[in-house]
């Protein structure tokens, strides 16, 4: 169901899914490069002191929930990737209706119209 705003379905899939795929590979990756920083801290009293435990705690913290956005993110643009092979990318979920270019460019896997996301 094209408005006369939307291009047709194809084009949408072949404008927003190399950004789709490019931009989780992205996300993977910083995934696996701050693998490190979420590891258990091992608090040894001896050789390091206080606060800098307390620092490590808060750093290990800080990527945890870094992680976690990164993974929510990974997981709307999977499922924006799984709207293109339904032929339902574009379209608003709630109201069916065309989300906009605009709104894509600014973030592909957007899956309200901004009435609807309001």
């Amino acid at each position: 169901m094209p408005s006369p705003e939307s291009p047709g379905d194809t084009a949408l899939a072949a404008r927003y899914r190399p950004c789709l795929a490019t931009e989780i590979a992205e996300l993977r990756a910083a995934s696996e490069a701050g693998a490190e920083a979420r590891r258990p801290v091992t608090l040894d009293q001896q050789s390091v002191g206080r606060l800098s435990r307390m620092d490590a705690l808060q750093n290990q913290a800080m990527a945890a929930g870094t992680e976690a956005r990164r993974l929510a993110r990974i997981r709307a643009l999977e499922a924006a990737l799984a709207r293109i092979g339904e032929g339902e990318f574009g379209y608003c979920g709630d109201c069916g209706g065309f989300i906009g270019l605009k709104r894509l460019d600014l973030d592909p896997a957007a899956a309200r119209c901004m009435d609807c996301a309001a």
